[in-house]
């Protein structure tokens, strides 16, 4: 993945797959290993912020999506918590399901997928998806990936051990 400025990439005639147009970072540390609502709805808010768009700008969301109650309940609380009513219209897929955990190399992986998603207008699927926890009462997008979806922009997440939330906002190419 190479990023760089859309006029760098227009001069050298590079493909343009998407763009990120905004980010956001928390930091809570609360403890090593169990997530934060209010870590991660921090971050979900700072990307917002950052791109300034409103939570019904948001077409569709690669969640981080580790398959534990723990984190999936967790995630899915941030994310109605900062998109609201507008949560329960987003389709939302978590491509772990598909690759594993990479630790540090998930995000970039996941950047690229969403983008080739979005791209292709296809809602990727949660592979394995049988029963989704109660908390966890979103449109999961499970086990069969859902053709012509239409998708301009599109939350990706990562939050890691210790607390550190990071999520984009990727928007197709112009």
């Amino acid at each position: 993945m190479v990023l760089e400025a859309g006029d760098a990439a227009g001069v050298r005639g590079a493909t343009i797959h998407g763009e990120i147009i905004g980010y956001g970072l928390s930091t809570d540390a609360g403890h090593i290993t169990r997530p934060s609502v209010d870590g991660q709805a921090a971050a979900l808010r700072a990307t917002l912020q950052s791109a300034a768009l409103a939570p019904s700008d948001i077409d569709a969301i690669n969640a981080h999506g580790t398959g534990t109650l723990a984190n999936d309940s967790t995630e899915t609380t941030a994310i109605k918590t900062v998109l609201g009513d507008h949560a329960r219209k987003v389709p939302i897929s978590a491509a772990k399901a598909m690759h594993g955990h990479l630790l540090g190399a998930a995000g970039a992986l996941e950047c690229v997928l969403s983008l080739l998603a979005m791209r292709h207008q296809v809602a990727l699927p949660t592979l394995h998806l049988k029963t989704p926890y109660p908390e966890c009462d979103l449109d999961y997008v499970a086990n069969v990936a859902r053709d012509n979806t239409v998708v301009r922009t599109m939350l990706s997440t990562s939050f890691a051990f210790g607390g550190t939330n990071a999520v984009l906002v990727l928007r197709t190419a112009s």
